[in-house]
């Protein structure tokens, strides 16, 4: 009898790299982002972060099928790069993928990080929001050149929106979970590209601190122990509205993974931190109030902030 042996495929969490050497007068902040079908959002979410003083804005355009590259492409508030990304490669010894969302954030790095100060790596359902200041590196200032900072997501619900509301999402969402525990507690973070050795989705390593990272109060942990005591809302949130509308939410669950989690997994693990979020919340007009510094008070006023939607 023949017996044929399968070999176990695993995805590999991070990936390390030489970070690459900075370039004179690098400055300012750059956002990463990896983007699928986010038309209905993208230009909301470049607008607030224009207005917060994000110098670069680096898509990696996951195959959509509407117009979200040419929202991308056509923004004035500030520079926007698109880049076509459906890469996701695997080695053979071991056997092991390599994940698109991580390859992402190596290539940002190796490739851009050059030219910039920091580097966060968020999506289009999170939104850096400074508390008081009126720019995210205005927020951050009193950190110095700490080469990564974690925040942790601040956790919005559905608003009681069944259907996708007009509004932009600080508007239309402003009733989220009072803490970061359990499922809801996850990371994401802010680096000095030019000193990071590993690269994940939810952590990195850094040259010169090795696996330790800092809140946005300046405290600081290893990676590993970052826990509910260490998460920070202070000076700069991670606003990240997770569940959208109901609809938005199934279409979230069916659409598929960057991740590659399969889809009865996923639906189990959204489901679990909706009835979190929605059993208790509190407000938070965070956003809402600093989009009020700028003198933006609605989302129309958003959207024409940089000559309107293409």
């Amino acid at each position: 009898m023949l017996k044929f042996l399968r070999r176990k495929v695993t995805r590999a969490g991070r990936i390390d790299i030489t970070p690459p050497a900075p370039a004179p007068g690098r400055a300012g902040l750059a956002l990463v982002v990896i983007a699928k079908n986010e038309a209905a959002h993208l230009h909301d979410w470049l607008c607030f972060h224009a207005l917060a003083g994000v110098r670069e804005v680096i898509v990696y355009d996951n195959a959509s099928t509407d117009a979200t590259a040419a929202i991308a492409r056509a923004f004035t508030g500030c520079p926007v790069t698109v880049i076509p990304w459906q890469i996701e490669a695997q080695t053979e010894s071991p056997p092991m993928v390599l994940p698109r969302q991580v390859l992402a954030y190596v290539h940002a790095i190796c490739t851009f990080g050059e030219r910039f100060a920091r580097m966060a790596f968020i999506d289009v359902d999170e939104f850096l929001v400074p508390q008081e200041a009126d720019t995210i590196e205005g927020a951050i200032a009193h950190l110095g050149d700490a080469p990564n900072i974690s925040l942790p997501w601040a956790m919005f619900g559905h608003g009681g929106h069944d259907a996708r509301p007009d509004a932009a999402m600080p508007f239309a969402y402003t009733a989220r979970a009072p803490r970061s525990a359990g499922p809801l507690l996850r990371w994401k973070c802010i680096v000095d590209p030019c000193d990071v050795t590993q690269v994940s989705t939810h952590k990195f390593h850094t040259a010169s601190r090795g696996a330790r990272t800092v809140n946005t109060e300046g405290r600081e942990t290893t990676n590993k122990g970052r826990n509910e005591a260490f998460a920070s809302f202070a000076h700069l949130t991670l606003n990240h509205y997770y569940l959208r509308s109901r609809a938005e939410m199934e279409a979230k669950i069916r659409g598929g993974a960057v991740s590659g989690v399969a889809e009865d997994q996923r639906r189990a693990a959204i489901e679990r931190k909706a009835r979190i979020i929605e059993a208790d919340t509190i407000r938070d007009d965070g956003a809402i109030r600093f989009l009020a510094r700028h003198g933006i008070a609605d989302t129309a006023a958003l959207r024409a902030a940089f000559g309107g939607t293409p």
